[in-house]
């Protein structure tokens, strides 16, 4: 595929990207993403045969970005307490997008957990990568339930989206962030 190719791809791909987070999977339809890419609906064939192709290429897409997003945490310190404290950060980062739409992985997960065990997998594949990553940084804190404190942590967060996404509510973010931190910090080696 040359360079004018790879750019339609994905311009297609970002377009379903922000299309299923802010309407959903089942909600938006090829037209919808040819509205807003301006490529006619019979070129998306030359890309993707299927709909659940382009989901695909999103959730690889998620996946690679959220991996930029660990690798920096990685980045900014050698510590797991600060790599997790930035990890954390995520949820004022991102809290236009939160207060307006919810965690874009959380509602893609929320919805197609209803579908088919294929769909349900590849929806889940962000969350399995900070999982893993989580568990990783409370492993390096020497907790013994460190796979238990990451999905205690990836709760936490995805109750605060809903949650402040349901009411439109920053505050709430501000304050079960800090708490959320505070919680990080009172991890201690066992």
């Amino acid at each position: 595929m040359g360079s004018k190719g790879e750019s339609n791809r994905q311009l297609i791909v970002n377009a379903a990207d922000q299309l299923f987070y802010r309407r959903g999977y089942h909600q938006t339809s090829f037209r919808d993403i040819s509205d807003a890419t301006g490529i006619p609906r019979g070129n998306f064939y030359y890309y993707f045969k299927t709909k659940d192709d382009i989901l695909n290429a999103v959730v690889e897409s998620r996946v690679q970005d959220y991996g930029e997003m660990l690798q920096a945490c990685e980045q900014e310190s050698s510590d797991p307490r600060k790599r997790l404290l930035c990890f954390s950060n995520m949820l004022s980062n991102f809290e236009d997008n939160i207060v307006l739409n919810g965690c874009p992985i959380g509602t893609l997960c929320s919805e197609l957990a209803k579908d088919e065990a294929d769909l349900k997998e590849v929806s889940r594949a962000v969350f399995t990568l900070m999982r893993n990553w989580l568990t990783e940084q409370f492993t390096a804190l020497n907790c013994a339930d460190a796979d238990d404190k990451a999905m205690d942590m990836m709760a936490r967060m995805q109750g605060v989206t809903v949650m402040a996404s349901a009411f439109g509510d920053r505050k709430f973010i501000h304050r079960s962030l800090a708490e959320l931190q505070a919680w990080i910090n009172s991890q201690t080696l066992s």
